[in-house]
């Protein structure tokens, strides 16, 4: 299975957001997405979820245009930057209404074994991320987004968390961004810089300083 996107034309306000936009990703591979604040990372996840809609796109699985948006198809997982849980459900509910076993979930997490009935609103921001990123990731979804999963949680936490998008992406695409780049390029198969409304691939860290960036660039 293979999703591609190009031909994006977005802008906001009469300002040209995406333009020069091409990226593919492959079943069995991670794609990430790197650039500055307001390089366009959110908006192009959006827009292949479904839920932005730019002037013009050209979005395609395994060659074929699709006639809808992806999160009318039911293949589709997304954890966007904002809050995704409601906050008077219970950690545990969380997990059954997901269908997820959260026996599971604890033998990957164990410090969170004590919040089975804890309600969202009583975690800590870092707290809800890692189930909002545990829930996403293993929703058994052909294609996955994941919107700065790695942002907010622990370090210890961000590595458990690679070593089980290695394990889910030999079910599922898997599109992710985030500002630390050191873990894109870890986890990622193939890497996307968006810069100046256009997308460029990248092989190494090199070549992402070459264009510019460094750490401190990507967190401004």
């Amino acid at each position: 299975m293979t999703l591609e996107i190009d031909s994006v034309d977005l802008e906001f306000d009469g300002n040209k957001i995406l333009y020069g936009i091409y990226l593919k990703s492959e079943l069995g591979k991670v794609t990430g997405i790197l650039g500055r604040n307001g390089s366009g990372k959110t908006s192009l996840l959006r827009i292949l979820f479904g839920d932005l809609r730019p002037k013009y796109k050209n979005i395609r699985i395994n060659g074929k245009c699709l006639p809808k948006p992806l999160y009318r198809t039911g293949k589709i997982g997304y954890l966007p930057q904002h809050p995704l849980l409601p906050k008077h459900l219970r950690v545990k509910r969380v997990f059954e209404l997901f269908n997820l076993s959260w026996e599971q979930f604890i033998i990957h997490f164990e410090s969170f074994i004590e919040y089975s009935q804890t309600r969202i609103k009583d975690l800590s921001s870092g707290e809800v991320r890692v189930i909002e990123t545990y829930v996403i990731l293993l929703s058994n979804k052909e294609i996955i987004l994941l919107d700065e999963p790695f942002s907010f949680i622990a370090p210890v936490y961000v590595e458990k968390f690679k070593s089980l998008i290695n394990s889910v992406r030999k079910r599922s695409i898997i599109i992710l961004t985030d500002h630390f780049y050191k873990d894109i390029l870890t986890v990622s198969d193939t890497v996307y810089l968006l810069k100046n409304g256009c997308s460029k691939k990248i092989e190494d860290e090199k070549e992402l300083k070459r264009e510019g960036y460094t750490n401190q660039d990507l967190i401004e």
